[in-house]
């Protein structure tokens, strides 16, 4: 285990401290999503039970991120999820599996997560071009001028990523400012609205045949909190530059922690913000928004829902950006517009910063392709594993966001999140006497209420079989794909021992 004092990664060094720590997960937790879903989680949830899908949703977060604060802390190493199921499941033994089944599903995972981000962008900009949804080829009728548009903020990303991480950091607060507007443009806009409209009020919930009763009211909410949980995820993305942190057993749990209650109180606040323009006498876009989006399920929703997913967008855009305009003009809501396409591209810029480092440390450790180990000599980033997912990334903004966003989440809980709940539990039992820089408060119980969390979400959600059938399908194939590797290379389960860590090519 390298010293989390001073340890590095391959020439990586330790320039990133709290505020920066802050400033990258919270540039990933608010991208594109919040403005997507804000009006569907008060679809889902009902007017009275949709800021508690925000307050559950963050209570997960926070559950699920005392379990990264712990590990990250402990293990303050490039790859985050990579490094923790490495060293619990032990890197001459099962660790050395699941490690690199966890990059194998992220080969999928991080192109498709951050080619959603550039498709939802791409999506917002109809705003200002409504011929984005043309086809430029007639021949290539489900080509979109959107899929150009997107895969080209693909490129830029990470162009701009292929620089210093002091430059790369510079950056990232610029672009912070213009996601600090954005929030706070959709929030003034609307309690002033409200304002108009005789002050804030909850609005009368729909007379809405399918609504009602506890067992309405449950699927609601978890639907809601799907939604919203999905919107949280990101707090954990400083342990991917677990050997950039300065000071990781401290910043990295505070880093966490802080993020989560910050956006979280973001979150409420737009949602309370918004709820008194979407009564029946507001009839703002958003409105038909919202009865459109009642009758999807939690699995049209993040994918993007309707049989129109790029329309569908458009609609959802119009909600913050219509509000700002009946509150103080044509003109804001064209900022707000503009407000969230520098959001999600904020986002995107995060998303690439931080996967990036992970195939790059399991290159290193001899678990996955030596071509994405190297280091940049004069700019000291892993730049082939950079450039590798920024273009795989942009071959995926030719797909449709339908069931994208869907895929990730399921892959992630049962590929990722479980074996580290899991493991948190089991490093505990089998190595009580491992340095813990931080250590979660209440052990065991948020590991166990994360798990539950996810668990929830999961069984309530439309068609839950099928998600868990392509999740357990990549597992599958990464499997093969190791056994293949280490029967050839002499590592675990063929050879049990000190060989049982060897190389791969």
């Amino acid at each position: 285990m390298s010293d989390i004092s001073t340890g590095t990664d391959a020439g990586l060094e330790r320039r990133i401290g709290l505020r920066s720590a802050v400033l990258f997960n919270m540039l990933e937790m608010i991208g594109v999503g919040p403005f997507i879903t804000l009006p569907l989680v008060i679809a889902a949830a009902g007017f009275r039970l949709s800021v508690w899908a925000w307050v559950l949703g963050a209570a997960i977060a926070v559950a699920d991120g005392l379990v990264w604060a712990e590990l990250g802390a402990a293990f303050p190493r490039a790859g985050g999820s990579y490094a923790f199921l490495r060293e619990i499941y032990g890197p001459g033994g099962a660790g050395n599996w699941l490690s690199f089944l966890y990059v194998w599903q992220l080969s999928f995972s991080a192109p498709l997560s951050i080619a959603s981000g550039c498709i939802g962008l791409a999506s917002f900009l109809g705003v200002f071009w409504p011929g984005i949804d043309g086809a430029p080829f007639a021949a290539l009728p489900a080509l979109h001028y959107g899929n150009l548009a997107a895969a080209a903020v693909c490129l830029m990303v990470t162009w701009m990523l292929y620089r210093r991480l002091s430059i790369v950091t510079g950056m990232a607060w610029v672009l912070f400012v213009g996601v600090m507007a954005a929030i706070a443009g959709v929030i003034v806009s609307g309690f002033a609205h409200a304002s108009m409209l005789g002050g804030w009020h909850m609005p009368v919930a729909p007379a809405l045949s399918a609504v009602g009763g506890l067992k309405a009211a449950v699927n609601g909410l978890a639907q809601g909190t799907l939604l919203a949980t999905y919107c949280y995820w990101g707090y954990y993305n400083i342990t991917f530059l677990g050997s950039e942190v300065k000071g990781p057993e401290k910043t990295i749990p505070r880093a966490i922690l802080l993020s989560v209650m910050f956006v979280a109180a973001f979150y409420v606040v737009m949602d309370l913000a918004v709820l008194p323009s979407l009564n029946g006498a507001a009839a703002l876009n958003g409105a038909a928004a919202l009865n459109g989006a009642a009758a999807l399920n939690g699995a049209a929703a993040l994918g993007g829902g309707a049989a129109n997913p790029a329309a569908s967008a458009m609609v959802r855009v119009q909600l913050v950006a219509d509000i700002a305009r009946a509150a103080f003009g044509g003109w804001a809501g064209y900022t707000i517009a503009a407000l969230v396409v520098w959001t999600a591209f904020s986002s995107v810029f995060s998303l690439l910063l931080g996967y990036s480092r992970v195939p790059y440390a399991a290159a290193r450790d001899g678990n996955y392709f030596r071509f994405l180990a190297a280091v940049h000599p004069r700019h000291g980033i892993p730049h082939r594993s950079l450039v590798a997912l920024g273009v795989v990334a942009a071959a995926f903004c030719f797909l449709t966001l339908t069931q994208v966003i869907t895929l990730l989440v399921i892959t992630r809980i049962v590929l990722q999140f479980f074996p580290q709940h899991a493991g948190v539990i089991l490093l505990r039992l089998q190595r009580p006497a491992l340095e813990r820089p931080f250590r979660m408060p209440l052990y065991p119980l948020p590991p166990l209420a994360a798990l539950a969390g996810f668990v929830f979400l999961l069984v309530n959600r439309a068609h839950a079989l099928e998600g868990l059938a392509v999740a357990l399908g990549i597992g599958a194939s990464g499997t093969l794909i190791y056994l293949w590797r280490a029967r050839r290379d002499g590592q675990w389960p063929f050879i049990v021992g000190e060989r049982a860590g060897g190389s791969a090519s």
